[in-house]
């Protein structure tokens, strides 16, 4: 299976990687679920409100870390088939093109349709491609892909890293299947401790309103 243009959601991920890499000192579901009702294009692209980036197509919410830049809309005009996939959100601690001494830790969330990925059974499986293309961007895998949890929804979780000087960049990509989509949450920092508090500010489900008493 091959990532198809910079529009996958893989891709995506290793996009950006590279993006912060030039900002530097120099329950596992068996089967794809049914076809989504409607293609990338028409996908709710969520919305960011007080400070919290919310999907209600994918039942989740982002908790963005004060400061941190958003450049969602500006990358995704670079998508080269929004049918096949879609950008939901991508923020970064600085702008992308401004360098630092420091890993510019990034947080992006995509979707693409499943069906892109002839054979794929699961969010495993994704992977296989996934893992292909960081290793050609000089990343080594840090732990190969593994049931991870967050709140009452289980997801896959694949770590990275890559060297930088005297940085290493370290990135964790957690990918789920939904509704005939791959959806991918890749996290990038500074250290392994970094991106766990990142990925600490996803969530899933909604909030009760509570009921007015009567």
């Amino acid at each position: 299976m091959k990532c198809l243009g910079y529009a996958a959601p893989c891709l995506y991920a290793v996009l950006f990687l590279s993006c912060a890499a030039q900002a530097q000192l120099p329950s596992k579901q068996n089967t794809v679920p049914g076809k989504p009702a409607a293609n990338s294009a028409t996908l709710d692209p969520g919305a960011i409100t007080n400070g919290v980036y919310s999907n209600t197509a994918f039942g989740f919410t982002y908790k963005l870390l004060f400061g941190w830049v958003d450049r969602t809309q500006d990358l995704r005009e670079d998508s080269t088939d929004p049918k096949k996939s879609a950008l939901l959100l991508a923020v970064f601690e600085r702008p992308p093109e401004a360098s630092g001494d420091s890993v510019n830790s990034a947080v992006v969330v995509a979707a693409e349709v499943a069906s892109s990925y002839p054979g794929l059974r699961n969010a495993e499986n994704y992977f296989g491609p996934l893992t292909e293309l960081t290793k050609s961007k000089g990343l080594k895998v840090v732990n190969e892909p593994y049931e991870y949890s967050v709140g009452a929804k289980q997801l896959m979780r694949g770590d990275f890293s890559k060297p930088l000087g005297s940085l290493t960049m370290h990135q964790s990509t957690l990918v789920m299947m939904d509704k005939g989509y791959v959806v991918s949450f890749t996290f990038i920092g500074e250290s392994e401790d970094e991106v766990d508090r990142l990925v600490e500010g996803l969530s899933f489900g909604r909030k009760e309103t509570p009921a007015p008493h009567k």
